[in-house]
């Protein structure tokens, strides 16, 4: 088995280094054949042509298409994603002053997730057919239907503008440094409590319905039927029997929606301004700044396929099967 588990790991490594190697070399191409150059920004056309060149020469811009690429490649290789225009620091010291928080604030919101999913799941799969069931059923639909960033400005403008109890944008009061302990944890958790839902309510509405779909599948089964006969109680047939088969398709589509998150997590650190990788990226992309958005997406299809690797494992461990023929 544990052979099976490492050829299963090194298959998986193989693939995803394919690519996130593909998805880099085809954005490295795609920002420089896009109109416009990074560095006239920083031109005037007061400045003398000569130092305008120098200019683009600091940008390591001035040579061909392919040295600029195998320059990249080289750098990549050495662990280097070059320096940023925007904050002339290196790339990877950038991403580390901003990943740290959308990190923590997608792996909140994962547990959130999952924990409400599971929870509706169960109270639905009791009263199946029922109008509770219908109920939780088509309100999910139409949470999941509804773009993130339509949820988080109908939240500010009920909860903010209207009734004025959430704050609307940041972690973090203006003059929070004069709060207490207790205060500053507070006013923290008060300020995240629109993102942490915006961001979090059409992965609840998808993970629900996967599990709830599957959970009556399973539930549906033969077997399931054979279970009871043989005077098994319905709470070890549901954990011993029903979970390890419902829950499986559910983890493929966590490992993927994981690593998701990040793109919703750019949206919502948009709408209320807070300093994670989302809003680094829509700034690097606005100001051109080719190393960071290069960066940014470097560690966002690393993060994607490093969650597809654990769903693919994790899989593994709970339905041996999957290991066979590898």
């Amino acid at each position: 088995m544990r052979n099976n588990i490492f050829f299963l790991l090194l298959k998986r490594i193989i693939s995803s280094t394919v690519v996130l190697f593909i998805l880099i070399t085809f954005l490295f191409f795609l920002l420089r054949l896009s109109p416009g150059e990074p560095y006239q920004k920083f031109v005037s056309p007061e400045l003398s042509p000569k130092l305008a060149s120098l200019v683009k020469e600091s940008f390591n811009l001035d040579s061909s298409l392919l040295v600029q690429y195998k320059s990249f490649l080289f750098n990549l290789l050495q662990g280097n994603l070059g320096i940023s225009y925007t904050y002339r620091i290196p790339v990877i010291k950038v991403i580390s002053e901003f990943f740290p928080f959308t990190f923590i604030f997608s792996i909140f919101s994962f547990i959130i997730q999952i924990s409400l999913a599971f929870l509706l799941s169960f109270v639905s799969i009791k009263k199946i057919k029922g109008k509770l069931d219908r109920t939780i059923s088509e309100t999910t639909l139409i949470i999941y239907a509804l773009p993130s960033f339509v949820v988080g400005v109908f939240l500010i403008y009920i909860f903010s503008v209207s009734l004025h109890l959430l704050p609307s944008s940041g972690i973090k009061s203006f003059n929070s440094t004069d709060f207490s302990l207790f205060g500053k944890i507070s006013d923290y958790i008060s300020h995240m409590v629109l993102p942490l839902v915006t961001l979090s309510l059409p992965f609840i509405a998808e993970y629900y319905k996967y599990l709830r779909d599957n959970i009556e599948e399973v539930m549906s089964m033969p077997f399931i039927e054979n279970l009871r006969a043989n005077g098994l109680s319905e709470n070890k047939i549901m954990w011993k029997h029903v979970m390890p088969n419902a829950i499986s398709p559910l983890i493929s589509i966590a490992g993927v929606e994981f690593g998701l998150l990040f793109s919703g997590a750019l949206i919502v650190e948009v709408i209320f301004a807070l300093p994670g990788m989302g809003r680094l990226t829509v700034e690097a992309i606005f100001s051109r700044d080719y190393p960071l958005i290069v960066g940014c997406t470097f560690f966002s299809g690393l993060l994607i396929l490093f969650t597809n690797l654990v769903a693919d494992v994790v899989k593994a461990l709970i339905d041996k099967r999957l290991l066979k023929g590898i």
